[in-house]
């Protein structure tokens, strides 16, 4: 099983940016579709975006697309998330998860999950 952790997070305001990272363990990282997803209080595990192992296709949220950009560096074992134009609405914590399928964008298709890492927006 891969063991992944995230971070990055923090407190900002409004407008700001910030990187999320997840670094995964194993030789298997560059074999895996990798995702992130977030979930605030009271609201349902929401799929944010995903990257395949080749890095030749990715997927987003509505809300995600044109403000946060998903990449990957395999020979870091490691997916990025960067988050920019920060809105109160993507406060959450956000886990990253590994996959084997393709163009995973529902939580049953990941079988590796982080511990997660805090985003809280101010306003």
């Amino acid at each position: 099983q891969m063991q992944l952790v995230e971070s990055g997070g923090g407190l900002v305001q409004a407008g700001d940016s910030l990187r999320l990272s997840c670094v995964g363990s194993g030789r298997t990282f560059s074999d895996h579709t990798m995702g992130w997803f977030r979930q605030a209080p009271g609201k349902e595990r929401e799929f944010v975006a995903c990257i395949s192992w080749s890095d030749t296709t990715k997927h987003y949220s509505d809300s995600a697309k044109g403000r946060f950009i998903i990449f990957r560096d395999n020979a870091k074992s490691t997916v990025y998330l960067q988050m920019n134009s920060l809105k109160p609405e993507d406060t959450a914590v956000y886990r990253c998860a590994a996959s084997r399928d393709y163009d995973p964008v529902t939580e049953y298709e990941y079988m590796d999950w982080g511990q997660g890492t805090q985003v809280t927006v101010s306003s």
